[in-house]
């Protein structure tokens, strides 16, 4: 049995790593979660799951929670997660949680020896320097759970990386794929919360349809494969079938396939390196499915998958102030601060404002964070 850490309990990929638990309850266990403002969800998994240590955002929920949980131990904010991250007694740190703030924790659990289920993107994009050097020096696997990053994990098994040729990251095109810049101006964050394909959280559900989830991904890639920049492709793929794909030297290309459905991903992180059923997931049937589509991708309609690919090879600070300044862009757009278009904007103007810092640690890191933040509100 595999004792888990979770961080972002409550939230989309938490929820679904629960679900992965309770299906396998004697495979794994949950003894330690982080949840954010959902107090009501928190205590339900509270009751289900009975893990021993919780942490809250706020110190003002332990209080009821404790009388409630006489046998849960509580905690709270930043400091929470870490002790989330580094519990003694599990083995596994899942990391679901949203933004910068799954930064440290993933650190300090790699430190004190843990495996890490990556699903919190900001990690790898803000500090990925960081943290594959704390990964290799510690001899720490590092599991992607995002299900582009786990196709190719997958699809890389058995074969060695000086045979491949390219890594082609597929791309669902999000809620506003077939629509053209000039129809962008009015759409409502309603509209742009309804992936086609995948039931996500709010902010990677916009992230999608920007497609600038698909940058932050490629920077993933970049450093969970150390792989160059110009041997990482992003191809249109509108059905989401094919995951992600890796060709090799001798031309041979080797997909991953399956229904849209995080919980492949995210199991096959935990069960890693065996594989488990999931006879909640449907599967897929490929004569049902008859045809899949394919199409370069556009950077002039696709401006933040633009820039994050320049981000992230002109490297530096810079991976930092996009992922910040999106980060507070996207917040502004759900709350109808700004229009759909004006987060590319925001974006934009972040990077050029920025002089890029070579070779950050983490402190210098925390501090451009913290800036872009600071800076974007200023342009509101």
């Amino acid at each position: 049995m595999k004792l888990i850490s979770l961080l972002g309990a409550t939230g989309s990929i938490g929820t679904q790593t629960l679900d992965v638990i309770k299906e396998h309850p004697a495979e794994f266990k949950l003894v330690a979660m982080s949840v954010g403002n959902n107090i009501g969800l928190a205590r339900k998994i509270i009751v289900d799951f009975q893990p021993e240590l919780v942490s809250v955002k706020e110190k003002g929920d332990i209080e009821q929670l404790a009388i409630e949980f006489p046998r849960t131990k509580f905690t709270y904010g930043e400091e929470g997660l870490v002790e989330i991250a580094v519990y003694e007694k599990s083995e596994v740190l899942v990391n679901a949680v949203l933004g910068s703030v799954g930064l440290y924790p993933t650190l300090q659990a790699i430190e004190s020896g843990k495996i890490i289920a990556l699903a919190n993107k900001e990690t790898l994009v803000t500090a990925g320097h960081i943290i594959m050097d704390a990964s290799k020096k510690h001899n720490i696997p590092l599991l992607p759970v995002d299900s582009e990053h786990s196709a190719i994990f997958q699809a890389l098994q058995g074969n060695k990386m000086k045979n491949v040729e390219q890594l082609i990251i597929t791309a669902s095109g999000g809620s506003f794929r077939d629509r053209k810049r000039s129809e962008l101006e009015n759409v409502t964050v309603k509209e742009a919360l309804s992936h086609p394909n995948w039931s996500m959280g709010a902010k990677i559900t916009i992230d999608s349809a920007t497609m600038m989830n698909k940058g932050l991904e490629v920077i993933e890639a970049h450093w969970l494969f150390d792989m160059p920049y110009d041997k990482i492709n992003v191809l249109l793929h509108k059905e989401s079938i094919i995951h992600s794909m890796v060709e090799f030297h001798d031309s041979s290309i080797i997909a991953q396939l399956g229904s849209p459905d995080m919980r492949v991903p995210i199991q096959f992180a935990l069960s890693y390196p065996d594989r488990l059923p999931l006879s909640s997931s449907r599967r897929l049937n490929l004569a049902e499915v008859g045809l899949l589509h394919f199409q370069e991708m556009d950077f002039n309609r696709f401006r933040c998958l633009h820039f994050a690919i320049e981000a992230g090879k002109k490297g530096g600070t810079l991976p930092t102030v996009l992922n910040a300044a999106n980060e507070v862009a996207v917040a502004a757009f759900l709350e109808g601060k700004v229009t759909f278009l004006q987060i590319e904007d925001l974006i934009e103007k972040a990077l050029s404002a920025h002089q890029s810092i070579s070779n950050p640690d983490l402190t210098i890191i925390q501090e451009v964070d913290k800036e872009t933040r600071q800076y974007v509100q200023t342009l509101l």
